[in-house]
C-alpha cells in the first residue's frame, strides 16, 4: 500500500522561509512525477509544483522565483523549499506521487500539512 508522509509545515511570519518533505513509500513501480497541491480557505486545490522523475519541473506563476521543488530518486523524497512566503501562501500543502501501471496513471496523495504565514 502507498504511502505519503509529509512533514514541514507550521507557523512563518511574512518574508520566513519553510521547508516541505514527502516520503513515499509502499510501490513496486518507480514513482514517476511527485509535487505539490495547497488549498488555502476558500479557494479550490491548485497545483503548486511538480518535479518529473526525469527532472523537469513546473510552478505554478504566483511561486516561481519564490519556491523550489526537488527530489531524491533514491529516497522517494520530494521537498518544497518555500522562502519569501506571504500571507497568500497560507494553505493546506498537499504531496502527490504519480505511478504509471499497466492500466494508466495512479496518483497518489498525502494527508496534507498545514502553512500558516501571518505575523
Amino acid at each position: 500500500q502507498v504511502q505519503l508522509v509529509e512533514s514541514g509545515g507550521g507557523l512563518v511570519q511574512p518574508g520566513g522561509s519553510l521547508i516541505l518533505s514527502c516520503a513515499a513509500s509502499g510501490s513496486r513501480l518507480s514513482f514517476q512525477s511527485m509535487g505539490w497541491y495547497r488549498q488555502g480557505p476558500g479557494t479550490q486545490r491548485e497545483l503548486v509544483a511538480v518535479n518529473t522523475r526525469g527532472g523537469s519541473t513546473n510552478y505554478t506563476d504566483s511561486v516561481k522565483g519564490r519556491f523550489t521543488i526537488s527530489r531524491d530518486n533514491a529516497k522517494n523524497t520530494v521537498y518544497l523549499q518555500m522562502n519569501s512566503l506571504k500571507p497568500e501562501d497560507t494553505a493546506v500543502y498537499f504531496c502527490i506521487a504519480e505511478v504509471k501501471t499497466a492500466w494508466g496513471v495512479v496518483t497518489y496523495w498525502g494527508q496534507g500539512t498545514q502553512v500558516t504565514v501571518s505575523s
